[in-house]
């Protein structure tokens, strides 16, 4: 089966405006994620998929630069721009991922991936039921079960929020929960705001080396040699974006 991993990336975030091209140790932040995500052995085609406008001109450039496909979409019906960017690439596997975890460990995306094609789900995920650290978060299903949710959905939230139909709907769909042995939910290793940057940042420069990939275990251990490191972006709350969709939804079908 294809495997394709679709990156959602875009310039307008709300809390943190530019975060995927804001530099780490001289490359963008997305630069970072991509190539951790080409580790992972299970992926046959990279696509980042962004927005027709022109403050997302940058992200095509840089897919372009990098050699990998994009694709431009819409920018609030995230779920249309994943179900035309997967069709356009003739996806039979998707894989979900933010721009916004520019930590994502490869092997574990491994996991996850080999969890789905096991063949008896139409989503598998590490993300829902959460025992990793928020930022390494996968969700892998079938195009099936993303054009039968693009078909369905009439909630402005479900269309913002690609998956979320399906993980509320398991009367519909087959669901399969990857978990980690230690429950590590209460590390937040994804970008949305300055703090969280600045984390991130943190962890590069100790781990950071030409040509290497680092992974979870890696990050767990300079937490040991630095505690500190954790504090600076604790207390911020954990998918706020989605909390206020549901704030804001409305039907639009």
């Amino acid at each position: 089966m294809k495997v394709i991993a679709i990156i959602q990336a875009r310039m307008g975030s709300t809390r943190l405006p530019g975060k995927v091209m804001r530099e780490i140790l001289g490359k963008p932040m997305l630069w970072y994620l991509v190539n951790r995500l080409k580790q992972a052995k299970l992926i046959d085609k990279i696509v980042i998929a962004t927005t027709g406008d022109d403050k997302d001109k940058p992200i095509v450039q840089f897919a372009r630069e990098l050699g990998i496909d994009s694709f431009a979409g819409s920018e609030q019906d995230v779920l249309d721009r994943y179900y035309q960017a997967a069709k356009k690439y003739k996806a039979e596997v998707v894989v979900r991922v933010t721009a916004d975890c520019p930590l994502l460990d490869p092997r574990i995306t491994d996991k996850v991936i080999r969890r789905f094609l096991k063949g008896d789900c139409d989503y598998g995920t590490n993300a829902v039921e959460r025992t990793y650290p928020d930022g390494l978060d996968i969700e892998v299903f079938s195009f099936t079960a993303l054009e039968k949710t693009w078909k369905e959905v009439s909630w402005s939230s479900e269309r913002e929020h690609v998956t979320s139909y399906i993980y509320k709907n398991p009367d519909k769909f087959r669901l399969a929960h990857v978990k980690n042995n230690d429950d590590l939910s209460h590390l937040r290793w994804t970008v949305d705001e300055e703090r969280d940057f600045e984390f991130v940042r943190q962890v590069y420069e100790h781990l950071y080396r030409e040509g290497n990939i680092f992974y979870m275990k890696d990050i767990l251990e300079l937490l040991k040699k630095y505690p500190h490191l954790e504090k600076i972006n604790q207390g911020i709350a954990t998918n706020e974006g989605y909390a206020k969709s549901l704030r804001e939804d409305r039907q639009v079908k």
